[in-house]
């Protein structure tokens, strides 16, 4: 029992940095723009699905396919930008709906082109195991652990040292004091979708490389991002990872102790009880003004 503990401990970290992965893109969109963008699941899917492309059309590794993925992602991100930069009242409200609709739009898209039917990666390199004592898991899960992680940190060294990192979080902070000194929030916004783009580029790849994709999972992983950014709360980048591993260790154990069934709404109760009895978040600023 203590082995089985320990491997779900260790396969729920490992979801972990998927997760934290995942839910970073909408976290910083969130955070500077005050914008949810509820097509992110549907952007996360579309690297997925050009993952599967390289891999079914040209026979190489779904890993190639992180070049076409970045360019493709990034200029729908673009574009889902351009259409909330035309709201001109109700931005908060409007954009979510718009931006709902973007995402049924991609939805409906994915299942024209690529029907229904669900996807995995036949690499074998990706899905040999990687033991480690009496732990295993795929390969492919441990290498994008580690590729999270590394742009996790990228991203908060980005935002810390860097002088358009610091304008995305003066924008945050207070987006009328920015724009008196001399920084444009346009700017900040789109760079801020371009940056999510990237993180949900390599967050597609790496759920093809070790799960099944099919054109109703996009919803999901908006919504898994959405619990991500509010366990982790505001302006909190090691937040996000802590928050996606806490996330990844509950369904983990839930999965293992009672049911697999369970996963969601033990999940779904964690959510609410953060909204509930910290609506900023675990690490999350404890206010935003402008």
């Amino acid at each position: 029992m203590t082995d089985l503990i320990l491997q779900s401990i260790y396969s729920g970290i490992l979801q972990g940095g998927l997760y934290a992965l995942i839910g970073l893109g909408l976290a910083l969109v969130f955070g500077t723009m005050n914008v949810i963008n509820f097509a992110h699941g549907e952007l996360i899917l579309l690297a997925a699905y050009m993952a599967y492309m390289v891999e079914t059309q040209l026979g190489i590794s779904p890993l190639f396919a992180i070049p076409v993925a970045l360019v493709l992602v990034c200029l729908c991100s673009v574009i889902i930008y351009w259409l909330i930069s035309l709201i001109r009242a109700d931005r908060e409200l409007n954009s979510l709906i718009l931006s709902y609709g973007v995402a049924v739009i991609m939805t409906n898209a994915f299942l024209f082109i690529w029907k229904a039917d669900p996807h995995s990666t036949g690499s074998a390199w990706l899905q040999d195991a990687f033991v480690v004592g009496p732990l295993f898991s795929m390969r492919a899960q441990v290498l994008f652990f580690i590729i999270a992680a590394i742009l996790l940190v990228g991203l908060w060294w980005w935002l810390s040292r860097s002088w358009y990192g610091r304008a995305v979080r003066a924008v945050a902070s207070n987006r009328a004091a920015a724009k008196l000194m001399g920084i444009n929030p346009n700017t900040t916004e789109i760079i801020s979708f371009l940056i999510a783009g990237i993180l949900a580029s390599f967050a597609g790849v790496a759920i093809f490389s070790y799960e099944v994709i099919q054109p109703s999972i996009g919803e999901s992983l908006t919504i898994k991002a959405f619990i991500i950014t509010v366990l982790a709360g505001l302006g909190s980048i090691p937040g996000v990872l802590i928050g996606g591993i806490l996330l990844g260790l509950v369904e983990a154990l839930t999965a293992t102790l009672y049911s697999s069934a369970l996963q969601e709404l033990v999940a779904m109760v964690l959510f609410l009880l953060v909204l509930f009895f910290m609506p900023n978040g675990l690490f999350g600023l404890k206010a935003r003004r402008g």
